[in-house]
């Protein structure tokens, strides 16, 4: 038996080598004659998984540990045989913690309170539902759009995205790249919908970088038509517009999923996929244990003097310092790939203990909510 496994996916050395003939390639570099007589691949987003690479090969499986699958030509795979799996939520968390580091940033560098503040969840699956309930735990009013769910569950709570963007003081994307289809995102936010904004208004994009036409994002910065922008996803990566990159307010080399709690529940659900179709003993793997960050996982958090706000946002911002990967990329923004290939240890909030003095019971039932584990 042969595996094929982007070198870069976490936590995966040793874990198939009693089983299997195991072959480690970085996703860029993953061929035709390397995946010729594998049994299955295990691969990121960076390897696209179609006829070019695939045919004629013996591969039964792809198992991808991200939550996107538009790196796979999934019709063709569906068409000869080939089963395919992604990791739908495996980073939710990630991409919650990062939305809402976010949030704490553009509050501190513009000087205005979220709590009160509207924020549009543009797609409300796995990741849109976890921002969601987070924004509604730093005192933000939310709206959520979703038409799919919208159309399957008879309205609900969503509107148009029109009407989001109109009564939104921030947006933020949280959808798969499609492009066909009465739901289709590609260019979702376009130059028609960039000119409805406000000045005071605020995008973030976390989703796919094709999802936002970034020329005309850039022109809007340009023309300061609205308030500003963050980006973790570009059009053209790995090489972003350098241009825009200087107008938004954080630039991140999509890593905003990049949590190694994250990137633990996707290594787990493409290495449980390959052990169900090649019946391996592998069906409830998962990794013995996470790495720490640079941070203690246990710290002390003095509420005294301080709002609820400000409270939460130090909290947050203690787990991640979202203005380091900011600072990385535009030091340097040819390293957006090495950037993510050697990203350093995040965790979650949920993996932290946090002492909290002098705080109330609302700070208290705030901080969990975010999920952080309080004593």
């Amino acid at each position: 038996m042969k595996m094929v496994c982007d070198s870069k996916i976490p936590f995966l050395q040793g874990v198939f080598e009693p089983f299997a003939q195991v072959l480690y390639l970085p996703g860029g570099e993953t061929t035709p004659a390397a995946v010729r007589d594998a049994d299955a691949l295990l691969t990121r987003t960076r390897t696209r998984c179609d006829a070019a690479l695939l045919s004629g090969s013996s591969v039964r499986i792809i198992a991808s540990a991200t939550i996107g699958y538009d790196h796979i030509d999934t019709a063709w795979c569906e068409a000869n045989g080939i089963l395919w799996t992604n990791a739908p939520g495996c980073n939710a968390g990630s991409v919650e913690q990062y939305v809402a580091a976010a949030l704490c940033t553009l509050a501190r560098r513009h000087a205005f309170p979220l709590a009160g503040r509207t924020l549009g969840v543009v797609g409300v699956g796995h990741v849109g539902s976890r921002v969601a309930r987070m924004a509604a735990a730093l005192g933000m009013d939310v709206l959520l759009c979703d038409p799919p769910r919208r159309r399957a569950e008879g309205g609900g709570p969503f509107i148009s995205l029109d009407e989001l963007v109109a009564r939104s003081d921030i947006v933020t994307l949280h959808v798969p790249l499609t492009r066909t289809g009465e739901d289709a995102t590609w260019h979702l936010i376009d130059a028609a919908r960039l000119s409805a904004m406000r000045p005071d208004q605020y995008l973030l994009n976390s989703s796919r970088g094709p999802v936002v036409d970034g020329a005309a994002l850039k022109a809007a910065l340009q023309a300061k038509a609205l308030g500003g922008a963050v980006l973790d996803v570009w059009e053209d990566e790995p090489e972003p517009d350098r241009a825009l990159l200087d107008l938004v307010d954080i630039a991140t080399p999509h890593i905003a999923g990049y949590s190694a709690d994250g990137k633990a529940a996707g290594t787990a659900a493409a290495v449980r996929a390959v052990a169900a179709v090649l019946d391996l003993p592998l069906k409830q793997w998962q990794p013995a244990a996470l790495p720490a960050p640079a941070r203690p996982l246990s710290f002390t958090l003095d509420a005294r003097g301080k709002t609820l706000t400000e409270v939460l946002s130090e909290a947050v911002l203690y787990t991640y310092d979202i203005l380091a990967d900011d600072a990385a990329l535009r030091a340097d923004p040819a390293r957006f790939e090495e950037l993510r290939g050697d990203y350093p240890i995040r965790r979650e909030p949920g993996g932290f203990q946090l002492h909290l003095q002098g705080g109330t019971r609302e700070m208290a039932e705030h901080l969990s909510a975010l999920g952080f584990r309080l004593r």
